[in-house]
């Protein structure tokens, strides 16, 4: 339960970050920076990405939706992983984008940071499976 809450608070607060925080404008430039999309996608994006980590951090964090939310977390930190990825690719010197600080990306320090959301987002997919290994009706009707 811990690790449900803590990382649904963490994609609220990045989301919430990007909104409210840096500003929406500020993240379309981030985006933009990555030159993997131009106008108008990389607006798109900007305006979408953080409401869907809202969403799904809510989702985590108040234990409703949860399957789909891992699943949501987990497409959202693939698309980190290969933006990312093309940045390193390209030698870019850019922010991240990720809490609207203008330092630039540490790429090893993010694959650690992606490292550690896959394996929190595997063992809690790992956990909705078995919950829902416990409580299948068929279990209960072969029990009983």
């Amino acid at each position: 339960m811990i690790a449900r809450v803590l990382l649904g608070l963490w994609f609220i607060y990045s989301g919430a970050v990007k909104i409210f925080g840096s500003g929406l404008e500020r993240f379309t430039r981030d985006i933009a920076n990555y030159q993997l999309v131009g106008p108008p996608l990389d607006a798109i994006a900007a305006y979408t990405v953080p409401w869907f980590e809202i969403f799904a951090g809510a989702c985590l964090w108040l234990e409703t939706l949860r399957r789909g939310a891992i699943l949501t977390l987990a497409g959202l930190v693939l698309v980190f992983c290969v933006c990312i990825g093309w940045a390193w690719i390209q030698q870019l010197d850019i922010s991240c984008g990720c809490h609207g600080s203008d330092a630039p990306i540490r790429y090893w320090n993010k694959v650690a940071e992606f490292t550690a959301y896959y394996i929190l987002l595997a063992w809690l997919w790992w956990q909705e499976k078995q919950a829902h290994t416990w409580s299948s009706p068929s279990t209960l009707d072969s029990e009983g």
